[in-house]
């Protein structure tokens, strides 16, 4: 009986430490190649994209690549994720930060952030709605964060364009 209750532990650890890690995650990748749309369906002429603020990518703790971008697309405005490549997670979240730049984990958490969604792939063109109140004079780079394990997988200080 004694060796059926640790059998079931076991299992029953086993299960929870999986549900928590994703192990499998770690080489799945999920690709997105999301175009930028430009013009409305009941629009005439469509509106071309203005660069507002840009970046490329620096890793902290997972290897990541590519640029982020704020495009103000006919009033409304988006994040875009360009050539983007990172590691897959549990939970991994698109950040704007109240921070020039966030090389660390703790940068994050004290300077604020504006969460845009869940990160819809690992690898891809990807956009993200940006609300048209936030203020991007503050919120000043785009940090990918595993919000289950409090990561900061990488970050992109974001600057005027020119």
């Amino acid at each position: 009986m004694n060796r059926r209750l640790w059998i079931a532990g076991l299992v029953v650890l086993g299960g929870v430490a999986w549900y928590l890690f994703r192990p499998e995650l770690l080489f799945v990748n999920k690709r997105v190649n999301e175009g930028i749309v430009t013009g409305s369906a009941a629009a005439t002429t469509s509106t071309q994209p203005a660069e507002l603020l840009g970046g490329s990518f620096h890793s902290v703790a997972h290897e990541t690549h590519g640029t982020a971008t704020i495009l103000d697309v006919g009033g409304k405005r988006i994040l875009r994720l360009t050539d983007f490549a990172t590691s897959n997670g549990p939970d991994v979240r698109v950040y704007l930060v109240a921070a020039g730049d966030a090389s660390d984990n703790e940068t994050v958490t004290k300077a604020g952030f504006v969460e845009l969604g869940k990160l819809k792939g690992n690898q891809g063109d990807q956009n993200y709605d940006v609300p048209s109140d936030l203020d991007l004079a503050k919120y000043r780079a785009v940090t990918i964060w595993c919000r289950r394990f409090s990561v900061n997988f990488a970050t992109a200080p974001l600057t005027p364009a020119s």
